[in-house]
């Protein structure tokens, strides 16, 4: 389930803001409690986060990067934080799961596994 409190660093949502016409970012920044980035828990998927994920239909895992959508390289496993498994991992501490559905009617359950925070 979704934790209902979303935890963000203040610099992530100062450059995220610009970019809430996107929806899906939208919803989540709207239910966001910012704080200062040393009050961030370690397992707290951020920006710049490397994540390591379970999709739970699959059986796939993979590791990503959570970045800006300037910086998003899927090859490198860099993944924008506004493509939908971005805005859905942003904020998810390890162990919890998020569900959302596609537009073409496919239901993605993916677990978050492990979080390595940024250097700051």
């Amino acid at each position: 389930m979704r934790n209902e409190e979303l935890l963000i660093a203040e610099l992530d949502y100062a450059r995220l803001a610009p970019l809430a016409i996107h929806e899906a970012l939208a919803e989540e920044l709207s239910r966001a409690t910012v704080v200062p980035a040393e009050h961030m828990p370690g397992n707290v998927v951020r920006m710049h986060s490397r994540v390591t994920y379970l999709d739970e239909h699959s059986g796939e895992r993979r590791e990503v990067e959570l970045v800006f959508p300037d910086e998003a390289d899927l090859a490198s496993g860099k993944v924008s934080v506004l493509a939908p498994v971005g805005s859905a991992l942003l904020g998810l501490e390890e162990g919890e799961t998020i569900e959302w559905l596609f537009p073409n009617g496919h239901v993605r359950r993916l677990r978050v596994e492990r979080t390595l925070a940024p250097a700051d």
